[in-house]
């Protein structure tokens, strides 16, 4: 347990909101999805939360994700679960992003090598706070994993679900730290149907993005972090890999509740939804013009963690890019592992493919002058890069033959 969490404290949570009819809804009861079938937001008594903590307490705290506990769910301190949720660092890409620039927040040094960390951690938290004994979740892969290790360190029996696709290395990260997984001839999309099917028959609680209020709480400590590393003046972009979405929906909602504590002003990012174009509903839906995003047919991405053909909070999305004035970008996947391949050699950081796409993103607005060289802009790199695979090295040396050092 972080050594800042050492009593209990009072919560400032008020209520549970309906994301798309404001409806409201009590703490403190186990809840999925709003009688709309939208996500529920958790809302806070910022006005009371004001007067009890300041920005420069919060300072003076350490730099882990707890410091942020008067705008985070969890009432008792013997309910919260860590394995060290470090705040991750912001990493300057001058050569491959072509700008001084650009940064890469890098959350792959997460317990379980990505962001996923962030959002399972609340929400597995809550969950035990809540009493639920059994959760089944959805993946492509990091989720999964965040939940099973996290899950398992509080005593919550887990059920994993994922694409038969999913990369190897997840799917035995997953087992190893005590969930079962099953392999699924489907999408993730499929994957949640069988999932909402046992929660409906009582086998246990569903876990899948956004069809919970908490794992939003957690992602949104992103933005909360970002705010503070950038001196409380957030950065002129951020460019984000969008399957759920949730990180962007609670980075937003972390901007909208420090704005309202008088923490920063009313300036935000431009909010950047980045998508593979073999899987890019959010896309589509925003250059149409829409308020949701038809499921996207034949899903195919070498990024697996954005490959989500369809997104419960796909309002959320496009309301937060549209609100900001982004957009939603697809990119290819070539253009993806071209940036993680000249992000690792010119630079020396290892994308995951969802971050390589973030940067090819980032290269192709710079080509067509939707940001500009000068300002400051994010890449979320969303995952280590140790998790995916890279290309062989087969070069060798015999030590028994004669060695051309020239040629080395």
């Amino acid at each position: 347990m972080p050594s800042n969490m050492t009593i209990d404290r009072p919560t400032f949570v008020s209520h549970l909101e309906c994301s798309l009819t404001g409806e409201r809804y009590p703490a403190d009861v186990l809840s999925g999805l709003s009688r709309a079938g939208r996500p529920l937001l958790v809302r806070y008594d910022l006005a009371a939360l004001g007067a009890a903590v300041t920005r420069e307490a919060i300072m003076a705290r350490p730099t882990d994700l707890w410091r942020w506990r008067e705008l985070l769910p969890v009432r008792r301190t013997e309910n919260i679960v860590s394995l060290g949720e470090i705040e991750t660092p912001l990493l300057a890409i001058p050569k491959s992003a072509g700008s001084p620039n650009v940064l890469v927040k890098d959350e792959g040094r997460l317990p379980t090598g990505s962001f996923k960390a962030r959002g399972l951690v609340m929400a597995v938290a809550m969950a035990k706070e809540l009493g639920v004994t059994r959760i089944a979740m959805p993946t492509n892969g990091n989720a999964g994993a965040a939940l099973a290790a996290y899950a398992t360190r509080c005593g919550i029996e887990t059920i994993v679900f994922c694409p038969d696709d999913t990369p190897e290395i997840n799917v035995r990260e997953i087992a190893l730290q005590g969930a079962r997984v099953y392999r699924v001839n489907g999408l993730i999309d499929d994957c949640g149907a069988i999932v909402g099917k046992g929660a409906a028959e009582g086998r246990w609680f569903d876990f899948s993005t956004l069809k919970e209020p908490y794992r939003i709480e957690g992602k949104k400590t992103m933005g909360l972090e970002l705010a503070a590393q950038f001196g409380w003046k957030l950065p002129d972009a951020i460019f984000y890999p969008t399957g759920g979405g949730t990180g962007l929906i609670g980075m937003w909602k972390a901007f909208d509740e420090l704005e309202k504590l008088g923490w920063i002003g009313s300036e935000r990012p431009r909010m950047y939804a980045v998508q593979a174009s073999g899987c890019a509903p959010i896309v589509r839906a925003f250059e149409a013009g829409e308020e949701h995003a038809e499921r996207w047919e034949d899903a195919a991405t070498v990024a697996a963690g954005i490959r989500v053909p369809k997104a419960v909070g796909d309002f959320l999305i496009l309301r937060a890019v549209r609100e900001s004035g982004g957009k939603a970008l697809g990119v290819g996947d070539p253009a993806i592992l071209q940036a993680v391949d000249d992000c690792a050699r010119k630079d020396g950081l290892l994308l995951c493919p969802e971050g390589g796409a973030t940067l090819a993103a980032y290269r192709e607005a710079l080509r067509t002058r939707e940001v500009d060289e000068d300002e400051r802009v994010v890449l979320f790199n969303c995952a280590t890069g140790l998790k995916y695979p890279m290309p062989r090295a087969d070069a060798a040396i015999d030590r028994f033959a004669p060695i051309d050092f020239d040629a080395l």
